[in-house]
Order: structure tokens, then C-alpha cells, then sequence
């Protein structure tokens, strides 16, 4: 089995390669990502960019590219980008229900196979008290939607629809119909975590 690249330095995606036993290494692409436009196609492309920035054709590797959002309403909540923006996204997801899609891309040699799934998950009422107390714990940093079901986050959501370890940022059945070979890979109890040198677009 050729190695796998994960072109995401999301210490979530990388943690659930590692419970899988899958040795991988950490390529972040650092490219720029759409924001706005359809929800699928927002976060297809994005992981598209983020694998093609780091494929290098002469190496015999797998290169992985996963992009995660929230939608709510035809409306696409990002990563906030300071604690007013995530108080906002937090209120309107709260006592609603909303869409998180990953799209996973896979550049394998010149062939790229992709795939999108989404969970639909549904806020409890949250009150003014309870965000403030989730803002403070600064979770919400660097997470789509603002806010990350598999910490504090949890005391956000009253329920889901689908696969967890999607809105935890890598739908992991999605990634193993697209590479049923990732799990006869040499297990590895210290996966990569170090970061190479990126390459831009």
C-alpha cells in the first residue's frame, strides 16, 4: 500500500486516521478556499485545491483533500473569524437544524475520486448564557460552524442524522468506499503529525 497524504493540518482528521491505525503524513496545502457559492460544490472544490496544491506526480503516494462546512438555510458558515462572528453563528444555529457536508477528494497518480457526504444535526435552544460560556471556552477557533461536536461542543446539540466522525471533519465510511485499501496499510501507532513543506497554487 502506497502512503497516504493528509493535506489538512486539522488535528481532528488527523486523530481519526490514527484510531484507524492508518500511517499517514501531514501535508498542508494552505491554499485559498471558496466561501460562498452552492454548499456541495463550495466544499468539493475546496478539498479538491487543498489535494491538488500538495500532489507531486513523481512520488508513489495517495494524497487525501477533506473540506467541511455547515449550512443552514442555503447560508454557509465557515471557520469565525473572531469571537463576535462565532456568537452570531452559534445564535442562528441555535434550536435549528443544519446540514454539515464533507467532501473528500482523492488524488491517486493522474486518477482523483471524490465524494461528499452530510449529517444533518439539530441545536438545542441555546441561551445567551450558554454561548457566552462556549465562546469562552475557545473551541470554536478554527471550526466550521463554531463549534466542535466532540469537545465542550456537545452541550450544543441535541441530535444528529448521520455519520459523526463527519461533522467531526472526516465522514470515515465515505473515505473507505473511496479507498477500501487504506485499511490494509501497515498499522502505525505514531502516525506522521509534523507538517512538511507545503507547495501553493
Amino acid at each position: 500500500m502506497r502512503s497516504l497524504v493528509l493535506a489538512s493540518r486539522s488535528p481532528q482528521r488527523s486523530a481519526i486516521l490514527a484510531r484507524l491505525g492508518i500511517r499517514f503524513e501531514v501535508r498542508p496545502s494552505d491554499v485559498e478556499e471558496l466561501e460562498e457559492g452552492e454548499p456541495e460544490a463550495v466544499t468539493m472544490e475546496n478539498a479538491l485545491r487543498k489535494a491538488r496544491a500538495v500532489c507531486d506526480l513523481e512520488r508513489d503516494e495517495i494524497v487525501l483533500g477533506v473540506d467541511t462546512l455547515v449550512e443552514l438555510d442555503g447560508r454557509i458558515y465557515g471557520k469565525p473569524a473572531d469571537e463576535r462572528s462565532a456568537h452570531e453563528m452559534l445564535r442562528a444555529l441555535s434550536g435549528a437544524r443544519h446540514t454539515v457536508t464533507s467532501a473528500v477528494a482523492l488524488l491517486d497518480g493522474g486518477q482523483e475520486r471524490t465524494a461528499l457526504e452530510s449529517t444533518r444535526v439539530r441545536f438545542r435552544e441555546c441561551s445567551e448564557r450558554v454561548i457566552d460560556w462556549y465562546i469562552a471556552t475557545g473551541e470554536w477557533r478554527g471550526r466550521a460552524g463554531g463549534y466542535a461536536i466532540q469537545g465542550a461542543g456537545a452541550a450544543l446539540v441535541r441530535e444528529i442524522h448521520g455519520d459523526y466522525e463527519n461533522v467531526v471533519g472526516l465522514p470515515v465510511a465515505t473515505l473507505l468506499d473511496l479507498c477500501p485499501g487504506l485499511l490494509c496499510a501497515p498499522a502505525s501507532t505514531h502516525p506522521s503529525a509534523e507538517p512538511s513543506p507545503s507547495k501553493r497554487i
